[in-house]
């Protein structure tokens, strides 16, 4: 029906504490929901953002983590909850040189999202991001 409005897909996971190993299950699944969403090169942006913001959670926090990602035909947004309160996280520094790869998450957050931020939720916070696409 012309105008209808199409319902958003929906991926929720939960992670558990210092569980590296979801990460990769994270992206698999994030990849095979936005197997025709957006355009060249969306699907790896997705899951490398989404890989950094469950590594920040899962390295810096004791507890585990929640994904939400959400996907209409015009927008990703992904969603990670974790269960420590601060907003500690809001704004990313500049990694020291010799700091090897740690430190980069949410700079690549920041250049490759079309919006991002922090936000408290009672015993915790989200990090989020949003892409901006077209079903393929």
């Amino acid at each position: 029906m012309a105008g209808e409005a199409t319902q958003p897909t929906q991926l929720l996971r939960k992670v558990g504490c210092a569980d590296l190993t979801a990460v990769p299950e994270v992206r698999h699944a994030l990849r095979a929901m936005l197997a025709t969403w957006g355009g060249p090169g969306a699907t790896d942006v997705a899951e490398l953002l989404t890989s950094e913001l469950v590594t920040n959670a899962l390295i810096h926090t004791d507890h585990g983590a929640v994904v939400t990602a959400t996907v209409e035909p015009d927008q990703l947004r992904v969603e990670v909850r974790d269960f420590v309160p601060g907003l500690d996280r809001d704004r990313p520094r500049v990694p020291d040189a010799d700091d090897g790869t740690h430190g980069r998450g949410l700079i690549l957050v920041q250049a490759l999202a079309d919006s991002w931020g922090v936000e408290n939720h009672g015993a915790g916070k989200v990090v989020w991001f949003e892409l901006e696409g077209r079903a393929a």
